[in-house]
């Protein structure tokens, strides 16, 4: 069955970076495309960024330019670079497979979630 496992996650200060993977299994990673969403307490969960598996990559407008999605596809494994981080940052980070042929930053097109790692942001 389809397994998604997130890690990387931890406290860091404000300004700091982290690189969060996500490790994918009983399927075949290089055919779908895979997103990072994130969930901090209270608020709705966000879409942060997407890969397609051609290598195309999606934004949200409050990551651009400090968040970096990337795949390997020879070690099944999905990174989420994030530089300069802020308080706001604050949230569980999950990765999901996208159900085949969709692609973006709703989380309506995917259909397998991780258990998500958190990352924690101090000013």
């Amino acid at each position: 069955q389809v397994q998604l496992v997130e890690s990387g996650g931890g406290s860091v200060q404000a300004g700091g970076s982290l690189r969060l993977s996500c490790e994918a299994s009983g399927y075949t990673f290089s055919l779908y495309c895979m997103g990072w969403f994130r969930q901090a307490p209270g608020k709705e969960r966000e879409g942060v960024a997407s890969i397609e598996r051609g290598g195309r990559t999606t934004y949200a407008d409050s990551v651009m330019g400090r968040f970096t999605i990337s795949r390997d596809n020879a070690k099944n494994t999905l990174y989420l670079q994030i530089n300069s981080l802020k308080y706001e940052d604050t949230a569980m980070y999950y990765c999901a497979r996208s159900r085949y042929g969709l692609c973006g930053t709703r989380g309506s097109l995917y259909s397998h979630w991780g258990q998500g790692t958190q990352v924690t942001v101090s000013s």
